[in-house]
């Protein structure tokens, strides 16, 4: 098969563009990224490069005349809707409007967005339920990858896209952008309604909505059965607050306040944002012992089937918060003293972890003290894997980053959901890292890789985590298949020969080391994150207030591609 230079065109590298990046490289071609910045400069690279075929898989700003009226190098938009759809709003009506099924369409860019001939497309049941982020994350991200595929095959073949009003199956239209009066819902609707409003807003930009006398747009919705006035917060559990319903109530996790002309405001824990308001409102501790009731708010949940005891946390996007860390090792210390002999460690629906809470940490009134505390916090959660009695498995059941990667590998052994993403690096953020990193890592892949993954900060699929020693084994790529998967390999792992050595490691654990380890990443990360020698403060406001990147970075440019432009600014260090 002929190999390919292929720019990929993106607002940020995000999971998506990360999927795609890896694809193409597995396949054989060349894959370059080129961040959109400005336009004159975005042209000039693209047109300098002397790339094939330019693929946007994830693009927010209109492609320039200059690249797509170049007809023998085609930009290939993708989007995520059906065939015909139209428009920048085509999750959150898909969600709003409770289809059930939906697709991604391949399209060539044309001068009206979503409008040109179409190269490739692929539908899906659309699962019901689901946030916009796991929706985009899952279902979305697989259909774009098939379709990214199929474009490249078929430019290969000299294929012609169909004009899209010629094409056998158009089912879509062009749709408004939907605006906050299209998401907007009252504390008197129904539980099911209000959470889908605000799945279908999840990320960005959120609904806005009245509570406790203020504006707020608001996240992380789960329902529950208690009931009492609608729009009267009924009680706090953990990071979140249950609201009245019309019928019944719903957890709010996250929220943002509205902001004032001239002001920015970002996410954070709800109970944080409404802080004093709160004061009196009934305080729900629970309990990781109980049975899970999946209409409720449980970050942290814990089941046992036969040998093994099963310990789930899931935290909104994956941050974990010098609080969720603390309470993480309580869960853990309580599962390390249960009769049982292997302790799964696994992520819920999103992310399984990209380690401290940037959002927390800037907002808080010394953020580098902030830092210092959480990655404090999060190191006692790997060292309470690292020294469990129990044979530790970790179960990456969604993409995960810097030190959620590194809590992963604190455990005897892990399994990975198919085609989840991993950066196991730090540097990108101005941080050494932590989460004995320096133990974990080239244990798994040996001192030289480990440095090489480390400086490299490049992303890392599933399949090329396995052949590194990162992961043992991978399991299917649905959620439901995985879960039922992985709790049976986590119970065999207990007798399997494959894991005799990793089972006789782990009585003869180098504690002195590891030790030495957590002392001299948290010396380093103290003079990064309190005495901010890397400028991470610097690279944690512009994460948290979304700031747009001033170049590409060098680590995503291909060789080619640097050769034959030579103008472009790069950013070196993001």
């Amino acid at each position: 098969m002929r190999s390919l230079n292929i720019i990929l065109l993106s607002s940020a590298f995000n999971g998506l563009s990360q999927r795609a990046w890896l694809e193409l490289r597995e396949l054989g071609h060349s894959p370059s990224v080129v961040l959109f910045t400005d336009e004159e400069a975005v042209c000039e690279q693209i047109e300098q490069s002397g790339a094939d075929l330019v693929i946007c898989p994830f693009l927010k700003d209109r492609v320039p005349q200059l690249l797509w009226s170049n007809r023998d190098r085609p930009v290939v938009i993708i989007h995520p809707g059906i065939v015909g759809d139209r428009g920048a709003s085509a999750l959150d009506w898909a969600i709003t409007r409770e289809l059930t099924r939906w697709g991604v369409t391949a399209l060539q860019a044309v001068e009206d967005m979503d409008a040109g001939p179409v190269w490739s497309t692929c539908e899906f049941n659309l699962p019901q339920g689901l946030r916009k982020s796991e929706l985009y994350n899952g279902p979305v991200s697989d259909a774009a990858i098939r379709c990214i595929r199929d474009v490249v095959d078929k430019f290969i073949d000299g294929y012609e896209p169909v004009p899209v009003e010629h094409h056998p199956r158009v089912m879509g239209h062009l749709q408004p952008n939907m605006n906050q009066a299209d998401r907007t819902f009252g504390w008197h609707d129904c539980s099911r309604f209000i959470k889908r409003c605000i799945d279908a807003a999840d990320g960005q930009p959120g609904v806005l909505a009245s509570l406790a006398g203020g504006q707020y747009y608001v996240y992380d919705a789960h329902l529950d059965s208690r009931s009492g006035t609608p729009g009267d917060i009924l009680a706090v559990r953990d990071d979140a607050v249950l609201v009245a319903t019309g019928d019944h109530s719903v957890w709010i996790g996250s929220m943002r306040r509205k902001p004032r002309p001239g002001e920015e405001t970002f996410k954070r824990p709800a109970r944080h944002v409404l802080a004093a308001q709160l004061n009196n409102v009934p305080i729900l501790h629970g309990s990781i012992a109980s049975s899970p009731d999946t209409e409720t708010y449980q970050p942290i949940r814990y089941r046992e089937s036969g040998t093994v005891g099963e310990l789930t946390f899931e935290f909104y996007n994956g941050a974990m918060s010098t609080e969720q860390c603390q309470r993480l090792v309580t869960a853990l210390r309580w599962a390390k003293t249960r009769d049982t002999q292997v302790l799964l460690i696994k992520g819920g629906r999103g992310s399984f972890s990209n380690g401290v809470h940037l959002n927390v940490i800037q907002a808080a009134e010394a953020p580098g003290l902030e830092a210092w505390a959480n990655i404090q916090a999060i190191d006692d959660v790997c060292e309470e894997m690292l020294s469990a009695r129990q044979l530790v498995v970790s179960g990456l059941t969604g993409s995960a980053g810097a030190g959620g990667v590194m809590l992963a590998l604190a455990a005897d052994i892990v399994f990975a959901r198919a085609d989840i993403v991993l950066n196991p690096h730090y540097k990108t953020m101005g941080l050494y890292g932590s989460e004995y990193w320096t133990y974990s890592l080239p244990r798994a892949v040996g001192p030289r890789m480990a440095e090489k993954l480390c400086e490299e900060c490049l992303p890392v699929s599933a399949t090329h985590a396995m052949q590194l020693g990162m992961v043992q084994e991978i399991g299917p790529r649905c959620p439901d298949a995985f879960g039922r998967w992985l709790l049976q390999r986590a119970g065999n792992a207990l007798t399997d020969p494959a894991y005799a050595a990793v089972r006789e490691r782990k009585s003869r654990l180098d504690t002195q080391l590891m030790q030495h380890c957590r002392n001299a990443e948290l010396a380093a990360m103290e003079l990064d994150m309190v005495h901010d020698r890397k400028q991470f403060a610097e690279k944690c406001r512009h994460f948290v207030f979304k700031r747009k990147a001033c170049g590409t970075p060098v680590r995503l440019v291909a060789q080619w591609a640097r050769q034959r432009s030579r103008t472009q600014p790069l950013a070196a260090a993001t």
